[in-house]
């Protein structure tokens, strides 16, 4: 197995390999396996349990809240540190001068 990458030879299977036995591969997949699915010798997709694929999309809900979390505390800080602007100065430091039209 590749450590960094976390699956064997046997979990790549090339596309035309997923045709001739589509049953099997979900049934290895079902009892815990992932399948990387390969076209043209490179990865393509991969096949993953859904309930395995809900905890990867909670797993990434939850990551998105500790950044949201985070975020709030360093504008709290800054809001304690008086590390504020106003509107005004704020829309005045981004602004681009417009062109002239003719």
């Amino acid at each position: 197995m590749d450590s960094a990458v976390g699956f064997n030879s046997d979990d790549i299977v090339p596309m035309n390999q997923v045709r001739e036995s589509f049953t099997d591969l979900a049934e290895q997949v079902r009892s815990g396996k992932e399948k990387i699915i390969t076209r043209n010798g490179e990865s393509y997709v991969a096949l993953v349990d859904a309930r395995r694929l809900d905890h990867y999309h909670r797993l990434e809900r939850e990551h998105i809240h500790l950044i949201l979390i985070d975020e709030a505390t360093r504008g709290i800080a800054d809001i304690d540190a008086e590390r504020t602007q106003s509107v005004a100065e704020v829309r005045a430091r981004y602004r681009t001068p417009r062109k002239r039209q003719r």
